[in-house]
Order: structure tokens, then C-alpha cells, then sequence
């Protein structure tokens, strides 16, 4: 998944080595000063947020690694794969499994950066379909066709455990609780297909434009419902890593500062500060990003941002190490127990 914009500050910091002490100085004044100013804003949105909590379901975290683990024994979720069509089955059956929930398939086809065609399949569950307040939650479920960031098998699936599986699972549990605790609000998840077979780099094919997230692409122009609105969206997307850190992502602070805020507010007042960094990062492409700029839906992105790696995802990121060994219940819970107390508290 391209899901990286290359930070706009390397330059920044590879010029600050070969400044003199006294600019580093500065540099590190002005450091100090930014971080300041992220405590004073979080400060602030947690002042916003300390209204009482409605009474919100528990979120199961066995449940969801259950139902990560189930999509990866499926094997990788290619397009075009028989272990895509079986997925795309089960997904659509367990979905419907739950009280209340009704699920379509929206089928489309897509052509590549190597011009092949791809059939997707968008899996659209809604919950209070006649609300008119509704909820936009979404994830890909589809996996990497190659390991593009592996130095072994690089033209082979990943498992996606991580990338893919995680977001699916969690939403899936969320799906169930909802079944099992009725809300009175409306609910829509969107399991895009497609997203994760994106152009990958030192092709001999010329660079091509919006190569990835090509069900959420389709689906933005397209619509399950005509007019669709949902009051904003949120993105799920490697949320599954042990130790892994969501940060305050550019794109999503553009479009839906308030969401981000609201979620992080109630994360931290939920005991899951540690997770839900007050960091502004870089903006990332990704199925988000076509919410908000065709579908017109504010939306967000939660995505595991590790500024250790180059990608500034997990080093198993479009590699054959994304599979369970990856899955974390802790993070899955820190995830949807804040997601559910967002939902039951609107």
C-alpha cells in the first residue's frame, strides 16, 4: 500500500547536521516550543472532552484476533484469486450473521498499474439503515499481490495480517457488538477491496496516478445509496501491531480535525494515551483520502506510524512477516474499545 508521502522535513534534518551548533540550538529552542504547544493542545481537547460516558459494550479482543485469523488462513486475499473469492464469502456471511446488519456486495472492476483488470468486490454492511445520523467505518480487506519491501519471494502475496486484517477484524467485533448492544444511531462498514495493489517502486513502467485504493476510488463515484452521507468516517488501517503508536496523520487533521480530536480525547480518557499519540504527522494516501476528496465525507485515518522505519510503518510492512505473529490483542483492544465508546457516546 503507497500509503506514504515522503516527510517533507528530511531534507530539513539532513541540513541540520552541517549547520553550525548554534543553529542546532535553535533548532532544539524551536523543538522544545512545538512540543509545548502539542501539550497545551491536548490539554484543551481533553478539557472538551470530559463529559460523562454513555455505558459502551466491551470489546472483545480474543473475538477480533479470531477474526484476523481466520482471513489469513484463507491466504493472501489477492483479486482474481480463489482465496479471494472464499474470503469475500465468508466475510459477507459472517457480516450478516449479526442481528440487524443488513450486507450487499458492490461489485466493480478496476484496471491496474499493469493494466490487468481487476474484479472487486466492496462489502457493504449498514446498521439503522433509515437513521438519518450515520457512522462511516471502513477498512481494506484485500493484501499486498507482492512483497515489494521483502528481500526474499519479492513477486509473491504477503499474508497481511497486519495490513489489511487487522482493520477488518476489528471492525467485524465492532459489527457484533453492535448486534449484541443496539445503538440508536446509524452505522455503515465498508470492507474496500482493492486498496493494496498499488504501483510499486523501480517498476520499468511509467509512474502512474492513483494506483492504489481503487475500491474506495469506485465506491466514492459510486455510492452504495444514492446521496449517500455519513456525519464523518473513520479509517482503520494496521491497527494491530504490538506496541504499535496512531499519531495525528496531516491528511486527516486537513479534512476532520474534530474527529481526530474527539477519538484521541476519549482514547486517552479511556486509559489508551499510550496508543494515541498527541504527534502531528505527515499526510498519507490512502482509501481515506478519496472519502474525503470524492465522496465529500470528512474522514480519518487511525494507521500505526513508527518513526523508527524508513516507510514510517512496521519493518513487516509489505513483507512476508506480516502475519499473526504480528497481531497484538492488546492494540486490537486499545482500538475498538475506543471506537465502541466513540459510537455509543454520539
Amino acid at each position: 500500500m503507497l500509503k506514504t508521502v515522503l516527510p517533507g522535513n528530511l531534507m530539513y534534518k539532513a541540513l541540520v547536521f552541517i549547520f553550525l551548533p548554534c543553529i542546532s540550538l535553535i533548532v532544539a529552542c524551536g523543538e522544545s516550543e512545538q512540543k509545548k504547544t502539542e501539550i497545551k493542545n491536548a490539554q484543551k481537547i481533553d478539557n472538551k472532552e470530559q463529559q460523562s460516558f454513555n455505558q459502551a459494550p466491551e470489546f472483545n479482543s480474543d473475538s477480533a484476533y479470531y477474526f484476523i485469523e481466520k482471513q489469513v488462513a484463507f491466504g493472501p486475499r489477492v483479486p482474481n484469486t480463489k482465496e479471494h473469492a472464499a474470503c469475500a464469502d465468508w466475510l459477507k456471511n459472517k457480516l450478516s450473521s449479526f442481528n440487524g446488519w443488513e450486507v450487499q456486495i458492490q461489485e466493480f472492476k478496476a484496471r491496474a498499474f499493469d493494466d490487468k483488470i481487476l474484479n472487486g468486490k466492496n462489502i457493504i454492511a449498514s446498521y439503522n439503515k433509515n437513521a438519518s445520523k450515520r457512522i462511516l467505518l471502513f477498512a481494506h480487506w484485500d493484501t499486498r499481490p507482492f512483497a515489494d519491501q521483502d528481500s526474499i519471494d519479492k513477486n509473491k502475496p504477503i499474508p497481511g495480517a497486519n495490513d489489511g486484517g487487522s482493520g477488518v477484524g476489528v471492525l467485524l467485533e465492532i459489527g457484533r457488538q453492535i448486534s449484541l448492544n443496539p445503538i440508536n444511531i446509524g452505522v455503515d462498514i465498508i470492507l474496500f477491496d482493492a486498496e493494496d495493489y498499488g504501483q510499486p517502486d523501480g517498476t520499468m513502467i511509467p509512474r502512474k496516478p492513483d494506483t492504489y485504493c481503487l475500491g474506495s476510488q469506485y465506491w466514492a463515484k459510486n455510492p452504495h445509496l444514492p446521496g449517500y452521507r455519513a456525519y464523518y468516517g473513520i479509517l482503520l488501517d494496521m491497527v494491530g501491531a504490538k506496541d504499535a503508536t496512531f499519531t495525528m496523520e496531516a491528511t486527516s487533521m486537513y479534512y476532520a480535525s474534530n474527529v481526530v480530536e474527539k477519538i484521541w480525547a476519549v482514547a486517552h480518557k479511556l486509559g489508551y494515551g499510550n496508543y494515541f499519540l498527541y504527534k502531528r504527522t505527515d499526510g498519507i494516501t490512502d482509501d481515506h483520502y478519496y472519502v474525503n476528496t470524492i465522496a465529500n465525507i470528512p474522514s480519518i485515518d487511525i494507521i500505526q506510524h513508527n518513526p523508527e522505519t524508513r516507510s514510517n510503518f512496521g519493518k513487516y510492512w509489505h513483507t512476508h512477516d506480516d502475519n499473526m505473529d504480528v497481531i497484538d490483542r492488546n492494540t486490537l483492544k486499545a482500538v475498538g474499545q475506543t471506537l465502541l465508546q466513540v459510537l455509543y457516546n454520539e
